[in-house]
């Protein structure tokens, strides 16, 4: 006989925990199927532990450069071993307050390895091999993904780290080589940068951080080539071969021109696979999409009735926070179709999604570059101010960056912000918020911010759209 319930989440990370939160605020009777950790990736092993350590390397960055503050600091030390320990710390803090939520919410929690069954069953496999079966009339997928794998440079954990061998070291690398640089790649370059490690990046796209404005790209690239990163784009790994002295690469230029060099450590960061293997979803015929994540509605529903899924096992951007929204959304619309006729789901709107980097400086964005607002058509008045144009900017001693804004010209829309310098990816919500209400130039040039703040720049971007900037 298995044990019935109105939702059951397979998998618990950003997406899926606050889907079953979500939905046991409905009055559903809710469970989840975790097979590792409370929290998933993201607070485990992702999001959360990488802020920690990143936090680490902020600090440190600004006890080597003390004397700009007026301040002596003699022979700052990084102690890696206890900078890991404080991340897992972190980490650990978290992954128990999760288990604190199920129990105020009254979340069943079922520890194992899930797989779908026909009829709206689940088997969950927990420790020693033993089956449970569980029932309801509908199950959210939230498994999430993992780092994907390069054949040419298989992770091994001790010369070629994936981001999870990256947040662990036993050891510091000497000479790092960073594959990829999207946030993960960046992240951890600069990271490593600021504990004093000798960092090259190679991307194969023809600039870093290819997702963000070009502007932010090129603007990137010449600080972290002034805080010492080597960096090569247009580039792409020909092999590798790792010993236990180190690893030996060919890199290919977009020429042909093939250089070879050796590192010490290598971290592959070109992206993620969904974790669907094993789970059921070809014996009940769920429809993959072109990427072969799992093909959704607006609402998380899948082709096969009663089964839905969230986060980064669905189409991108694979994101915590949206992965957080589509919970709340699928938990929404589950509970209307289960009679709630006071819940109104909203389908998400991936152009009002915000994207953060976390490198020194730190990368926030969100909507249209100025390129794809081109590209879709729109006639543009684009605004730029600098952070050296801001009293609390130099007043912090972080002059460096600044605040991009886009607007359809012939409504005063906010088509896209990005952001590139300190504290940015606190400011940004400032333009998500605005996009969300569909805030014209007129609102935002009418908005009061605060003196003295680096809230101001975003205010003086938006006038300077206009031809209005009043600081430059």
């Amino acid at each position: 006989m298995s044990d019935q319930y109105d939702l059951i989440v397979l998998g618990s990370g950003p997406g899926g925990y606050v889907a079953a939160i979500r939905a046991a605020q409905l009055g559903l009777k809710t469970a989840i199927v975790e097979r590792e950790n409370l929290g998933g990736i993201c607070l485990n092993w992702g999001c959360i532990p990488t802020k920690a350590l990143l936090r680490s390397a902020e600090v440190f960055h600004q006890m080597k450069h003390a004397a700009a503050y007026g301040l002596s600091v003699e022979n700052p030390r990084a102690d890696l071993g206890a900078i890991v320990q404080r991340s897992r710390g972190v980490a650990k803090q978290l992954n128990q307050g999760i288990g604190h939520l199920m129990k105020k919410n009254k979340v069943t929690v079922h520890m194992g390895s899930g797989k779908l069954l026909p009829g709206g069953k689940l088997a969950v496999t927990g420790e020693g091999g033993k089956v449970e079966e569980l029932s309801a009339k509908h199950i959210i997928i939230a498994t999430g993904a993992r780092a994907r794998d390069l054949p040419k440079a298989k992770a091994d954990g001790k010369r070629i780290w994936t981001y999870r061998h990256a947040m662990t070291p036993t050891e510091l690398p000497t000479k790092l080589l960073v594959l990829g640089s999207g946030a993960i790649g960046i992240e951890f370059a600069s990271f490593y940068n600021d504990l004093g490690v000798d960092v090259t990046v190679v991307e194969m796209m023809d600039r870093i951080v290819p997702v963000e404005d070009a502007d932010v790209s090129t603007f990137l690239q010449k600080v972290l080539k002034k805080q010492g990163i080597t960096i090569h784009t247009s580039t792409n790994l020909d092999k590798a071969e790792a010993s236990d002295s180190g690893v030996k690469v060919a890199l290919k230029a977009k020429d042909g021109t093939i250089n070879e060099a050796e590192f010490s450590h290598m971290i592959v960061a070109i992206g993620i696979v969904p974790n669907l293997e094993n789970i059921g979803l070809e014996d009940l015929g769920v429809e993959p999409d072109k990427r072969f994540h799992i093909k959704t509605d607006p609402y998380g529903r899948t082709n096969v009735k009663g089964v839905w899924a969230i986060g980064d096992c669905t189409d991108g951007p694979w994101l915590a926070h949206k992965a957080s929204h589509e919970g709340i959304t699928a938990a929404e619309a589950i509970a209307q179709e289960l009679g709630n006729a006071e819940v109104h789901p909203h389908p998400l709107d991936r152009n009002n999604i915000p994207g953060c980097t976390y490198c020194h400086p730190q990368i926030a964005s969100v909507g249209m570059t100025e390129a794809k607002a081109k590209e879709a058509g729109y006639e543009l008045k684009v605004g730029n101010f600098p952070f050296i144009g801001n009293g609390k900017a130099i007043a912090l001693g972080e002059a460096e960056g600044f605040i991009k804004t886009v607007f359809d010209a012939k409504t005063g829309a906010l088509l896209g912000a990005h952001m590139i310098g300190a504290e940015v990816t606190e400011l940004i919500q400032g333009y998500v918020v605005g996009k969300t209400l569909e805030t014209t130039e007129a609102e935002l040039i009418q908005t009061v911010f605060p003196h003295p703040t680096l809230s101001e720049m975003m205010h003086e971007s938006v006038l300077a759209a206009y031809g209005r900037a009043i600081h430059i």
